[in-house]
């Protein structure tokens, strides 16, 4: 089997302080991988190795290995930049531009280089059709995102990461601060966006983390406990943390 993720020994250490220890993890295509663990256990952290957002944050070292399709992205001659158009960011608060919904969405093909006019309208159509956006702004996309509901504004992030083609899509706690109605569109989203990309999603809620995935990673003081098949997990957990967690004896 091809997996379009593998981490080996993987440590990173914020100055003395080591967030993540020695995980080593398979994430095959197409399929939703949900992260869990209690506030702080490393699950955000981990998240972020495969777009080095951790690279942003002074004092880190990373060691071990991380691939992305099969490549070591750590290595000096990654471009981070194509590795973050492969690799999209959909965060915990809906973080629209201060532009239009259309502009929104074509932000990342101009900066990429794209001119094609009709191309760019393209995308946006069918990034926003995939996002289950569309139908609800198709006839006002000159609209600030700023006047979207919050719901929207997440799906517009969505659309905004979908716009360039990743192949993958990491979703930090996506439904965190939405309302009951806009976190089921989420959940049904991620669902159907399966079929195209592999999404790794970090979520604290386990009716959540049980509805959206296939395979769940337990994270506790940054090292990974379980990682195995969601019913799996859920239902008959090997490691005692792990079931010690779901049931709500702590975290």
């Amino acid at each position: 089997m091809s997996y379009i993720i593998e981490t080996e020994n993987a440590d990173l250490f914020y100055g003395d302080f080591h967030a993540l220890k020695s995980i080593s993890m398979k994430i095959s295509r197409n399929t939703v991988t949900a992260l869990i663990g209690p506030s702080g256990c490393g699950k955000s952290t981990y998240l972020r190795l495969f777009n080095r957002m951790n690279d942003l944050i002074d004092g880190v070292k990373i060691t071990g290995d991380v691939r992305v399709e099969g490549k070591n992205i750590y290595s000096k001659s990654t471009d981070i930049v194509e590795l973050r158009r492969k690799v999209g960011m959909v965060f915990q608060k809906p973080n629209p531009f201060p532009k239009s919904i259309f502009e929104n969405v074509a932000y990342g093909l101009r900066v990429n280089g794209i001119g094609s006019k009709n191309y760019i309208k393209e995308k946006v159509e069918q990034s926003l059709q995939q996002s289950a956006l569309w139908d609800e702004v198709k006839d006002n996309l000159q609209k600030s995102a700023f006047e979207l509901s919050g719901g929207q504004q997440q799906r517009l992030c969505i659309a905004r990461a979908l716009a360039v083609e990743p192949s993958i899509i990491l979703m930090d706690e996506p439904a965190s601060a939405l309302d009951p109605i806009s976190t089921a569109k989420i959940e049904e989203l991620i669902y159907d966006l399966k079929k195209m990309y592999t999404i790794i999603i970090v979520t604290h809620n386990m009716q959540q983390a049980g509805r959206v995935s296939d395979m769940t990673a337990f994270f506790y003081l940054g090292e990974l406990v379980e990682f195995g098949e969601t019913k799996e997990i859920f239902t008959n957990p090997e490691n005692e943390k792990t079931q010690n967690y779901i049931t709500g004896r702590f975290g």
